[in-house]
């Protein structure tokens, strides 16, 4: 059953040139410059070790994070996809994504990224405006987001993402507009188009900015939303918006519950077993331990209660419909487990079923969180 399940490939890389104050991803600023070389030589060790939990399947995307990935080279990125691909086989026009910010867009940066292998980037744009990307402590100016975009137009990629943000630091209706509509005119297959959340562990987290009230994160998200489905985007997960069929296949198989080995430093798998069992693998946070050889901080095996309610949470973010069939082959669980709590998130309205298929009501996409609590 489990070689019915896609199997992606997250690969984290954890050094930022500037940490910036809203990040609570697993990323370090560079204090000397790194041993990159180094680094691809564990990840391909770490991989080694756990290709022996993801069964004989093939790589269905590979999705290289961080940090700042465009931190290495193109050369580096190419032995990296080379050697990975020597250890298990890609799909056929398996999707490639490396994420890249803006002021390291050059031509023969990303033509090099392109000849090995990558057919995907992710620009972190966050603003078209200095002085927003001045608050967010980016490194980057609205000419190098507006530049970098053009180049990834111009070139030969399956498809390319811009990040943006709103609900930022003193943020006005107009402004959030403006970026959105600044990003529609570059013309992204794709758009995450995210609200800026304080985490805690964070620069923001312990000085946090003031942000837009309620009723104005509102508007911005109705008006913004109404911009971006007139100009030919569907919103298909929460916050990610894509031209027909251009959706983003790698966190597709995320929210779809599939499987994915994660690499690198604080990387994150989930990696279901022939007899059914899910394993979670978490690996070593901090660049320093990870390159002394101590790869894997924890794995275990997601209890069995508790996947009806891994499942929804994951497929629930998507606005499509989610099929029965998914859940059984996923969970490895058959849906008379969860017969009561379907039955009343029908009767509250949150869903409506068929045969085959869950839908989400609006009421359901509004109250998300109470029903998932049902499934907890």
């Amino acid at each position: 059953m489990m070689q019915s399940i896609p199997l992606s490939l997250y690969i984290h890389t954890p050094w930022c040139v500037q940490k910036c104050p809203y990040c609570d991803f697993n990323s370090h600023n560079i204090k000397q410059t790194p041993e990159y070389s180094d680094y691809i030589d564990h990840l391909l060790v770490d991989l080694h070790h756990d290709l022996l939990l993801a069964g004989n399947r093939s790589i269905h995307s590979i999705f290289i994070g961080g940090g700042t990935p465009s931190l290495f080279s193109a050369e580096l990125i190419n032995r990296l996809l080379s050697a990975i691909q020597r250890e298990i086989p890609f799909e056929k026009d398996a999707e490639i994504t490396i994420e890249a910010n803006p002021n390291s867009a050059d031509a023969n940066h990303f033509a090099g990224y392109i000849n090995a292998g990558i057919n995907r980037i992710s620009i972190g744009v966050q603003s078209f405006q200095a002085d927003k990307l001045d608050k967010l402590g980016r490194v980057h100016n609205p000419q190098d987001a507006i530049n970098a975009a053009k180049l990834a137009n111009s070139l030969p990629l399956r498809s390319f993402n811009l990040d943006l943000m709103h609900g930022l630091p003193n943020q006005s209706l107009n402004d959030a507009l403006f970026d959105l509509q600044q990003a529609i005119d570059l013309a992204p297959p794709h758009l995450s188009w995210y609200q800026l959340t304080i985490e805690p562990n964070t620069l923001f987290g312990s000085k946090p900015p003031k942000l837009p009230d309620e009723d104005l994160l509102w508007d911005i998200y109705q008006q913004g939303h109404q911009l971006l489905t007139a100009n030919g985007y569907e919103q298909y997960e929460t916050s990610a918006y894509a031209k027909a069929g251009l959706q983003c296949q790698h966190n597709l198989n995320y929210w779809r519950f599939g499987d994915y080995l994660g690499i690198g430093c604080g990387a994150h798998g989930k990696l279901t077993q022939p007899n059914g069992q899910i394993i979670r693998t978490i690996k070593t946070r901090h660049p320093k331990g990870y390159m002394a050889g101590r790869y894997l901080e924890k794995s275990y095996v997601v209890p069995q209660e508790e996947l009806p309610f891994e499942f929804f949470m994951n497929q629930f973010r998507l606005h499509e419909p989610t099929p029965k069939l998914r859940f059984m082959q996923t969970t490895q669980l058959p849906l008379s487990i969860i017969e009561p709590q379907i039955k009343q998130a029908l009767d509250q309205q949150y869903i409506t079923e068929d045969n085959d298929y869950w839908y989400l009501t609006e009421k359901g996409k509004l109250y998300l969180n109470s029903l998932l609590e049902l499934f907890l």
